[in-house]
């Protein structure tokens, strides 16, 4: 298992993709249990990792537990469960390509893109099959397929969304549940993004002009920012990019909303965060290179 220097246990259990007419194609649900480390003993209901995304494969934190996550083992066993449409259960990943630097500065999900997204999976899959609510009745089908009566549930983000409707759908088999930014599951995601960054921006900009450091080192961080997006709305910045792979400096065209976005998507750590002042104060100056 990549990233896992250890025995572990690996399997799949095999699900009709309709769960309720049971007929028609299967999904092999890739499974991994990384083992409680004491032995012997009572152990505690084991740990099922729930991702966010959606999208992320939860076999994927493997090495996480097989590494620095070990604490968690100590008295359970960590179940990872591929979730339909995820990794190797019948994951419904982009097709393999490669992207030029200027895709990657494009809206979040194209029209055109996701058509012909949707175009390449639907001859291997029936897309109304791939819900949350399904899938947790698949990761319930797994707990019972292992034996386990109880389960512990670990959220993160959409994670926290499927750890809910595992809980309303499953509630006796849930012995307890961490959620870790919280979800709700009448969430329609991303319709909330614009207006929670806007107001996060808001609340950054507040604590910058608040702070004696960070105001000292950018005093009109507010207007700078304000007149960034003005001109960026007017005319997209062009900037040369060099890529890693060193195969040419390119020029790229950088606008308001993409901007935006890769801001947004910057402060959802504080390290990212503490670097917004500074990238604003840079992109004001027309200089993007730190963005």
């Amino acid at each position: 298992m990549p990233g896992a220097r250890e025995e572990v246990l690996c399997g799949t259990l095999t699900v009709y993709e309709n769960r309720e007419t049971r007929t028609g194609r299967t999904i092999d649900l890739n499974v991994v249990v990384l083992p409680a480390l004491e032995p012997g003993g009572a152990k505690e209901a084991p740990l099922f990792p729930l991702d966010g995304g959606p999208g992320v494969a939860a076999t994927h934190a493997a090495g996480f537990y097989a590494g620095e996550g070990k604490k968690y083992r100590r008295r359970r066993d960590v179940v990872l469960v591929d979730q339909r449409g995820t990794g190797k259960s019948n994951g419904l990943a982009a097709p393999a390509g490669t992207k030029t630097p200027q895709q990657f500065l494009t809206e979040m999900y194209p029209v055109a893109y996701v058509q012909e997204l949707r175009a390449s999976l639907e001859p291997r899959a029936d897309l109304t099959q791939y819900t949350t609510s399904i899938a947790m009745d698949d990761l319930n089908d797994v707990r019972a397929w292992l034996g386990y009566e109880q389960i512990d549930l670990a959220g993160l983000s959409y994670g926290t969304s499927a750890a809910l409707v595992y809980m309303r759908q499953h509630p006796t088999r849930v012995r307890a549940a961490v959620l870790m930014g919280v979800a709700p599951t009448d969430l329609k995601m991303p319709s909330h993004h614009a207006r929670a960054a806007q107001r996060a921006l808001e609340l950054l900009l507040d604590d910058c002009s608040g702070d004696s450091a960070c105001h000292g080192a950018f005093p009109e961080l507010r207007r700078e920012w304000e007149e960034l997006l003005a001109r960026l709305e007017r005319e997209p910045a062009r900037v040369e990019y060099s890529p890693p792979d060193q195969s040419g400096a390119v020029t790229v065209e950088i606008g308001r909303d993409i901007f935006a976005e890769k801001l947004r998507s910057t402060m959802y750590s504080t390290a990212g965060a503490r670097q917004i002042p500074l990238i604003i104060h840079h992109a004001a100056r027309a200089t993007l290179g730190r963005f």
